[in-house]
């Protein structure tokens, strides 16, 4: 592919890896997979307020299945045109089930988000609510979904995520700091203090706990893909629920309702 930044603009780009039974569970329909992985991947460019642009995919397949991949890339398709990105181009190999996408956005010079600014003082923020994708997982038989239409609520917060790639542009210039929440509330967060060199406390009674699911799985259970940021000013109109859960402070670590806690969550090689 040849593409050209436009005038004024950084290139913001990202890759993640999707192994089958690691990432997602190999057994499930193939337009289910072929849209989260698209989803969950540019959800990493909303994180740092990147407007749409474009991505890759490489596929690994342990077999010649022409009707398995059809099927993927009609849930590839539907997610990129639902966020306005292009597929351009890509890769196909023999071996384990693997997907491989690289993200590509487009930020004003000097104004993308990024996890190094918060400051004492700022608020943190989610969008969403959180743990439904971890509780889908606790309870099982995401292996047996075959499609969208069939999905329940704790499953669909698995399969079909929304990267929030309009509420990441909105938040350029306002927000101080911000994540996507792909490992857990309280690991990802984490990252922002340890980059930021800061603290925070958290107040458990106002994190938004999805429906189905434990404040353990709001908490730990990653999956949610929903933003983590923080500001100090009034937060602008975003157009989905968003709730303050805590602030930044000049100490280091972190703690809920007083009590010091352990930023935890998914670990690729626990």
């Amino acid at each position: 592919a040849v593409t050209r930044v436009p005038p004024g603009m950084e290139l913001i780009s990202s890759i993640d890896a999707l192994v089958g039974d690691v990432h997602f569970p190999a057994a499930a329909g193939p337009a289910l997979i072929g849209y989260r992985a698209i989803m969950v991947s540019v959800s990493d460019l909303a994180a740092m307020g990147a407007e749409q642009g474009f991505v890759l995919v490489a596929l690994n397949l342990p077999t010649d299945d022409p009707a398995w991949v059809r099927e993927l890339t009609v849930g590839m398709r539907e997610a990129a045109e639902t966020l306005g990105v292009g597929l351009v181009g890509g890769n196909i190999a023999r071996g384990p089930l693997a997907i491989a996408v690289s993200v590509h956005g487009f930020a004003p010079a000097g104004q993308a988000l990024l996890r190094s600014g918060a400051r004492p003082g700022d608020r943190i923020y989610v969008t969403g609510e959180l743990g439904g994708a971890a509780a889908a997982l606790a309870r099982g038989g995401l292996a047996d979904c075959r499609a969208a239409d069939q999905l329940d609520p704790l499953a669909r917060r698995y399969f079909r995520p929304r990267a929030r790639l309009p509420e990441g542009i909105a938040l350029r210039g306002r927000a101080h700091s911000a994540i996507d929440l792909s490992d857990g509330l309280l690991q990802d967060l984490g990252h922002i203090l340890k980059a930021s060199r800061v603290g925070a406390r958290l107040d458990a009674a106002a994190i938004p706990v999805a429906e189905g699911a434990t404040l353990e799985q709001a908490l730990h259970g990653g999956d949610d893909y929903e933003l983590c940021f923080t500001l100090a000013g009034a937060l602008p109109p975003l157009g989905v629920p968003v709730y303050c859960i805590g602030e930044i402070v000049a100490e280091s670590g972190l703690t809920i309702n007083g009590n010091p806690v352990v930023t935890s969550g998914y670990q690729h090689f626990g």
